[in-house]
C-alpha cells in the first residue's frame, strides 16, 4: 500500500500541487494557498450535486401540479437522480483511478451541467426525469475529487480537507431543503435548477484551470461485463426501495425485481472475481476496515436522510394533529439550517480528529451525538427546542462521521484504487439514504389520521429506528483498526 500523497513506483501520474522544499516559507505559504484553491474548487462541484440531490424533494407538489403529473409518476424525478447516482459513482471512480481523475472530473462536472440545463429548461415530466438521471450521472465527483486530495496535498492536510469536502454532501443536503420553498415561491421550481448549473460552472471553469493534468495511473481496463451486470442489480435494487411505497412492498413487480437483484448480483460478483481487470476489486473490500467503513456508511446515510422525511413533516403539521408545530414550508425548512452549519463547522473537526486519532474515533463519537439527538425526540418531542435541538445535534454528529468514513478508506487501501473504493463507500451511502427514506416514509404512511396527517406514534417508531441506525453505525466503525 503506497503511503498518502506518495505514488507507488512505476505509475506515471504526477503529483497535483508540488512539495515546496524543508523551510522556504515564501514557497509553503504558496503551496498552502493553492492546496485552499483546489480544497474549494472541488467543494463548489460537490455542493452542486448535493444541492441537486435534496432541493427537489420540497419542490414535488408544485412541479407535479405544473407539469399535471400523477404523484405516482412524479416519484421518478427522485428515483432517477438517486439510481443514475448509485450506478454511475463507483464506475467512474474507476475511470477515474485507470485514466486519471482530472479529465473524468472535468466531463463529470460537464454532465452536471449538461442535466441542469436540461432540467431547468423542461416543460414536460419525461425530459425532466431526463435531466435528473442525466444529473444523477455526476455522483463521482466525490471519490474524483478524494483521489484528487490524497494525490496533491501533502499528507498531513489530506485528511483535514477529505474531511472539508465530505461535510459538502451533507451541508449541501439540508441548505437544499432549507432553499427549495423561499426558491419556489419567489422565482419559481425551474430555478432550484439554474442556481446550480450557475454553481456548477463556476466550479467546471474554475477545475479546468486549477486542477493540474495527470497521466493514466493503471494500465488495466474497464471491464464492460461486470459494469453492465454492476448497473443491472443497482437498478433492480433501488427501483423497488424507492417505489415500494407507491407499487406496495408485497407486489409481483417489487418482489420480482428483489429477486432479480439477487441472481444479478451474484452473477456480477463471479464476474469480478474472475475479472484480470475487476471494475471493483472485492478482496479488498472483503478486509474489515473496508467493509466496516462501508456499513456505517449505509448506516448513516439511513439516519441522514431519515431526518430529512421526519423534522419538516413534524414541523409542518398543524397543532390540530395534537404533535405538530404549524410551520410553513420555508419556516420548516430554516430549523435544518443550524445542523448545516454545524456539519459544515465539524467535517474539518473531524479532518483533526483523524490526523491525531485515526478516523474510528470522530465516526464512534458522531454516532454517539446521532444517537442522543433521535433520542431525545424519540421520547419525548412536545416542545420545539426538542426538535430543533435534534436537528443542530444531528449536525454535528453528522459532520464527524461523514468527514471521517472516506478517510477510514483512504487509509487502508492503495492509491491506485482511491477513486473505486471511496465511490463504493458513497454508493453504500446513497443506498442507505434510499432505504431510510422508503422506511421512514412507510412508518409515517403506516396509519393516516383524519387530514391526511402521519399518525403520532410514526414520529416516534421514526425517529428511534434513526437513532438505532446510528449506533448501528458507531458499533461497524468500532471493527475499523485505530
Amino acid at each position: 500500500m503506497t503511503p498518502r500523497g506518495r505514488h507507488a513506483p512505476g505509475t506515471s501520474e504526477m503529483p497535483l500541487i508540488a512539495m515546496p522544499p524543508a523551510g522556504t516559507a515564501a514557497v509553503t505559504g504558496t503551496a498552502h494557498a493553492g492546496s485552499a484553491v483546489l480544497v474549494t474548487v472541488l467543494a463548489l462541484g460537490g455542493l452542486a450535486f448535493s444541492l441537486l440531490q435534496s432541493m427537489v424533494a420540497p419542490a414535488l407538489p408544485p412541479i407535479s401540479h405544473d407539469l399535471h403529473a400523477p404523484p405516482a409518476s412524479a416519484g421518478w424525478i427522485v428515483t432517477s437522480y438517486l439510481v443514475a447516482a448509485a450506478v454511475a459513482t463507483p464506475i467512474a471512480g474507476r475511470m477515474g483511478d485507470l485514466w486519471g481523475r482530472r479529465p473524468v472530473l472535468i466531463a463529470v462536472l460537464g454532465v452536471l451541467a449538461v442535466g441542469c440545463a436540461v432540467a431547468a429548461l423542461a416543460h414536460t415530466l419525461t425530459v425532466l426525469v431526463i435531466g435528473r438521471a442525466v444529473q444523477g450521472t455526476a455522483g463521482a465527483v466525490f471519490p474524483l475529487a478524494f483521489g484528487i486530495l490524497r494525490d496533491g496535498l501533502p499528507a498531513q492536510r489530506v485528511s483535514t480537507a477529505v474531511g472539508l469536502l465530505s461535510a459538502m454532501l451533507g451541508v449541501g443536503g439540508g441548505f437544499g431543503i432549507v432553499l427549495a420553498g423561499p426558491i419556489v415561491i419567489h422565482l419559481g421550481w425551474h430555478w432550484i435548477f439554474w442556481l446550480p448549473l450557475g454553481v456548477t460552472a463556476i466550479a467546471l471553469a474554475a477545475a479546468i484551470a486549477v486542477v493540474p493534468r495527470t497521466a493514466r495511473r493503471d494500465p488495466g481496463g474497464l471491464s464492460l461485463p461486470s459494469a453492465l451486470l454492476l448497473t443491472a442489480w443497482l437498478v433492480a435494487a433501488l427501483l423497488p426501495v424507492s417505489n415500494g411505497a407507491v407499487w406496495g412492498w408485497t407486489s409481483p413487480l417489487t418482489l420480482a425485481l428483489f429477486g432479480a437483484a439477487v441472481v444479478i448480483a451474484m452473477a456480477w460478483v463471479m464476474v469480478e472475481v474472475r475479472s484480470r481487470s475487476p471494475l471493483v476489486d472485492l478482496r479488498l473490500l472483503l478486509e474489515r476496515p473496508v467493509w466496516a467503513a462501508d456499513l456505517s456508511a449505509l448506516a448513516f446515510g439511513f439516519g441522514m436522510f431519515g431526518s430529512f422525511l421526519l423534522v419538516p413533516a413534524l414541523l409542518e403539521a398543524p397543532a390540530r394533529t395534537g404533535y405538530g408545530f404549524g410551520q410553513s414550508v420555508s419556516g420548516a425548512g430554516l430549523f435544518l439550517l443550524p445542523g448545516s452549519v454545524m456539519l459544515l463547522a465539524f467535517g474539518p473537526v473531524s479532518g483533526i480528529m483523524t490526523r491525531r486519532l485515526g478516523p474510528r474515533a470522530p465516526i464512534v463519537a458522531g454516532s454517539a451525538v446521532c444517537c442522543a439527538s433521535f433520542a431525545l425526540p424519540a421520547v419525548v418531542h412536545a416542545h420545539i427546542w426538542q426538535v430543533l435541538a435534534c436537528a443542530t445535534g444531528s449536525g454535528i454528529g453528522l459532520g464527524l462521521a461523514y468527514a471521517a468514513l472516506p478517510n477510514a478508506i483512504i487509509a487502508h487501501v492503495p492509491a491506485q484504487q482511491t477513486g473505486v473504493a471511496t465511490g463504493v463507500n458513497t454508493l453504500a451511502r446513497s443506498i442507505g439514504s434510499s432505504i431510510g427514506a422508503a422506511v421512514v416514509a412507510a412508518i409515517l404512511a403506516a396509519r393516516i389520521v383524519p387530514g391526511g396527517f402521519p399518525w403520532a406514534a410514526g414520529f416516534t417508531i421514526g425517529f428511534g429506528a434513526c437513532a438505532v441506525m446510528f449506533g448501528v453505525g458507531g458499533a461497524a466503525a468500532l471493527l475499523i483498526r485505530p
